[in-house]
């Protein structure tokens, strides 16, 4: 049996996240693997909101109170993603909480949620430069700094940077023994 074959007969033709019949697709959770243990039929509608970079349509996602008791692993693991991105959402977070996972399939969702931040928070300088923690960075431009009385000058050197864990545009580092946050348009890594 193929691996659409056998996405049709695990979702019983529907999208195993909201039911729908329409317009299925088999949505890869992973990248690297070519079996039925890592793709999940989605409907266009679920496709659209687990891809697009804006933030997810919550009341789309109601539909997860029904199908987030399903057995199949990797639609588990999916289902934990998209409710840990509508992590400030009142009706998400007691789905959350209610979601049993067993602990391999849980430390899987965690991996592949960590993963998945990796990806897409890259901080990077004024010249497109992948910055690093504890890299060395100099100011491209004078800066006003708020609540301390000094401007930080152009060439500045600021060493071991912290990477702003949610922020792509945004890193920290010492200036004058003052912890700020300084915005990576205006940071050149040195070399």
């Amino acid at each position: 049996m193929n691996l659409s074959s056998t996405l049709q007969t695990r979702s019983n033709n529907a999208c195993e996240l909201c039911s729908s019949i329409e317009s299925l697709n088999s949505f890869a959770v992973t990248s690297y693997k070519d079996t039925s243990n890592h793709f999940v039929v989605v409907c266009n509608t679920c496709e659209k909101q687990l891809t697009q970079a804006t933030s997810l349509d919550e009341s789309h996602w109601r539909c997860l109170h029904d199908s987030m008791w399903t057995q199949v692993p990797v639609v588990q693991v999916l289902i934990w993603r998209i409710l840990s991105q509508l992590d400030k959402v009142l009706w998400a977070q007691d789905l959350l909480e209610m979601l049993y996972l067993e602990d391999d399939t849980l430390d899987w969702a965690k991996a592949l949620e960590a993963q998945h931040h990796n990806e897409i928070i890259k901080h990077k300088d004024c010249h497109g430069t992948l910055l690093s923690a504890g890299d060395t960075v100099t100011l491209t431009k004078d800066l006003n700094i708020k609540g301390v009385n000094f401007n930080a000058k152009r060439g500045t050197s600021v060493r071991n940077i912290l990477l702003v864990p949610d922020n792509a545009e945004q890193i920290e580092g010492r200036i004058n023994g003052t912890q700020i946050v300084i915005l990576t348009k205006f940071v050149k890594r040195v070399n």
